[in-house]
């Protein structure tokens, strides 16, 4: 980590310089114009890496408040040659720079003077300690990563002689290639040779220890890594799945009316499929399925965004259409989540279609298939017990009408 360290100066017409409350140098001539009267004013000296800087790394350099028309330059002995900070800002009184460490710099401490107007206007220290070799790193060493975590490489290639600026890392973790880049203004700005790259595991990768190998831009291998995968189970600290269901509920209805018990649907029909989870694994709720024998196809399970979710366990549902001429029963419904750690079974009762009951009636050529018959044609038994209640001449006659209108349509479909 690089701070910033700021010093604040104050130039003065007796020609010395201030920080910190003592002499730094000496000034060439009065302090500037347009003062506050008094022959004074302040210069504010901020380097950011002033601390623990390798041979190759950025000094960055901004001063503030110089009121000179002359050039502001820097000198170090930790510099190549005399560096030229170019003015920013509305008024064009700050200046910035950011020079490079030269890589034959010995490890030590060494002054760092700022220049404005022919005399000296700030001085500040820098510290350099000594190079390491090229390292590349896969994530945080000894590490268990979780599949469809994010994962960081980098290859920091700070050395003499370091060439080439294109990296790339291999995997049978990752989907594809890694490309890995240099960026200006991230957070390694001051490591020029630093080079990263931000990849995802794929959710559906399996437990176990991959190779991870950075190579160049003709392929050579550089370096290899190990990473180690394992999804998260029951007991772990960031296991934090809570399944319910899978649930049932109308194709028109609504999640609040599902039911995990009993809920019936006819051949042909379709059905919503209801899951909670209280917080799925990474990617999963794009693959979240629900399976069944009594299914046409696998049914997608979506994220439910609508208000009624709101303050509610995460839910998930998916409509599915049920088979067509499938036999009457009582079919299991699975959906797996977290990987296959978590496996919910419900049951579907599917009723036959009213389509199959009125094709079997009429092809067996005749009325007594109808609910409303008998076999031998005469009045249903159960509407004769049902209606004993309103007197039995009145439902002997009910009957016989239903078993009139039933011939006549009987004669009609012949």
């Amino acid at each position: 980590m690089h701070w910033t360290r700021t010093v604040v100066v104050v130039v003065a017409g007796t020609g010395a310089v201030w920080a910190g409350g003592v002499p730094a140098a000496v000034a060439d001539g009065p302090g500037g114009r347009g003062g506050s009267g008094d022959g004074s004013h302040e210069v504010h000296l901020l380097v950011n890496g002033a601390f623990g800087n390798r041979p190759g790394e950025l000094i960055d350099i901004e001063v503030q408040g110089v009121r000179d028309r002359g050039a502001v330059t820097v000198t170090s002995p930790v510099f190549r040659h005399r560096v030229r900070l170019a003015p920013h800002g509305p008024d064009g009184r700050a200046h910035h720079a950011r020079p490079a460490v030269a890589m034959t710099v010995k490890p030590g401490t060494y002054p760092l003077t700022v220049h404005a107007g022919g005399r000296v206007v700030a001085e500040d220290r820098v510290e350099v300690r000594a190079p390491r070799p090229a390292e590349f790193r896969a994530g945080t060493p000894d590490d268990v990563l979780r599949p469809g975590e994010r994962l960081g490489l980098s290859f920091d290639d700070l050395r003499p002689g370091a060439t080439g600026d294109v990296f790339t890392a291999v995997s049978p973790a990752f989907r594809s290639k890694v490309r890995l880049t240099h960026d200006p203004a991230g957070s390694h700005w001051n490591n020029p040779r630093m080079f990263t790259a931000l990849v995802a595991l794929p959710p559906d990768v399996k437990d176990g220890t991959y190779k991870v190998t950075l190579t160049t831009a003709d392929g050579r291998p550089v370096q290899e890594r190990p990473l180690v995968v394992r999804a998260a189970r029951p007991g772990d600290g960031d296991y934090v799945g809570r399944v319910r269901g899978p649930a049932f509920f109308a194709a028109q209805g609504r999640p609040e009316a599902a039911r995990a018990h009993g809920h019936k649907v006819a051949a042909g029909g379709k059905v919503n499929v209801l899951w909670r989870d209280s917080s799925p694994d990474p990617g999963e709720e794009e693959r979240l399925t629900a399976t069944s024998p009594a299914f046409e196809r696998p049914v997608p399970l979506r994220r439910d965004l609508s208000k009624a979710g709101d303050g509610d366990v995460p839910r998930y549902y998916g409509p599915a259409r049920v088979r067509s001429g499938l036999a009457a029963g009582r079919y299991p419904v699975t959906v797996i989540s977290h990987h296959g750690r978590a496996k919910r079974t419900g049951h579907l009762v599917v009723t036959a279609t009213a389509t199959a009951s009125t094709t079997s009636s009429r092809s067996s050529g005749s009325s007594s298939a109808s609910p409303a018959s008998s076999a031998s044609g005469g009045p249903d038994r159960t509407m004769l017990l049902a209606a004993g209640g309103a007197g039995l001449a009145a439902a002997t006659a009910a009957a016989a009408a239903t078993a009139t209108v039933l011939r006549r349509r009987g004669r009609r479909d012949g």
